[in-house]
């Protein structure tokens, strides 16, 4: 049944997350791609069929380099809402915090889904604010080195030669969110930074500091909010959107303007 296993694995009256149900059929697909800090640092990559959604979980993320094949772990159909999710889950089952990194439409660059995806070899082209051009899934049975037994949840990730392929490191140029345009600090500095003294997935290693690191600089955006008169808290946050806007305005703005190739396709191999 679907979104069965998704449910199992939650207790929704801890999580956040919505409980969902299959969506009817719409004119557009829907794609995104969450950046999710748990026990480690990856992004689940999202594609939109028969009313749930499709996710790999991608370990690095996804590169725009078509020689560089992205491990992508297949997980459970998440509901279509959860498109849309972003903020903390405080226990259970993922634990950590979510940010909405990128989205928009997809579309297959077949005529059945699903007997790409039985093959194991869905190519598929993204219009995203990141993400755009042509892309592929394709399953590895266990065979990719990076993959350790994953058998046929292993695939592969791996960006096509087109406009929008380049050696530009997506990841690291744009790292902010689609929807809030913040930092996973400031969508923890909108829920309680103190739960995460006790009760953060994550304790030690790279991933642990990353968390300490994290929560300190939510804790003091929480405490810094200024209290005063609406028109100054409104200048504030004026300012502060505008300088948070270099990392992803140009990418904003190709969804309704010609596409811009940009840092991306200045290096895109002849």
């Amino acid at each position: 049944m679907a979104l069965e296993e998704y449910k199992r694995k939650r207790d929704f009256k801890k999580t956040p997350e919505p409980e969902g149900t299959v969506a009817a059929k719409g004119t557009e697909r829907f794609f995104c791609v969450q950046k999710h800090l748990a026990s480690h640092l990856h992004y689940d990559f999202r594609l939109e069929h028969n009313g749930v959604l499709l996710s790999w979980a991608v370990p690095k993320g996804p590169s725009l380099d078509p020689k560089t094949k992205r491990l992508a772990m297949h997980v459970e159909d998440h509901p279509v809402e959860y498109g849309e999710f972003e903020g903390v889950i405080p226990e259970g089952y993922g634990a950590g915090i979510v940010m909405l990194w990128d989205r928009g439409t997809w579309t297959p660059e077949t005529d059945d889904v699903d007997a790409a995806l039985k093959k194991g070899d869905l190519k598929f082209t993204l219009n995203g604010y990141k993400l755009k051009g042509s892309w592929v899934l394709v399953r590895t049975g266990g065979r990719y080195a990076g993959a350790r037994g994953g058998g046929d949840r292993s695939w592969l990730l791996i960006k096509h030669r087109d406009d929008w392929s380049g050696d530009l490191d997506i990841t690291e140029f744009a790292p902010r969110s689609v929807k809030s345009d913040g930092e996973f600090e400031d969508i923890l500095a909108q829920d309680n930074p103190a739960i995460w003294h006790t009760n953060r997935p994550a304790k030690g290693g790279d991933t642990g500091a990353m968390f300490a690191t994290i929560i300190e600089r939510a804790a003091k955006l929480k405490a810094g909010r200024d209290p005063g008169p609406k028109a100054t808290r409104d200048a504030d946050a004026k300012d502060k959107r505008a300088a948070r806007t270099k990392d992803t305005k140009g990418t904003k703005d190709t969804k309704t303007k010609e596409p811009q190739r940009a840092r991306s396709t200045q290096s895109k191999k002849k």
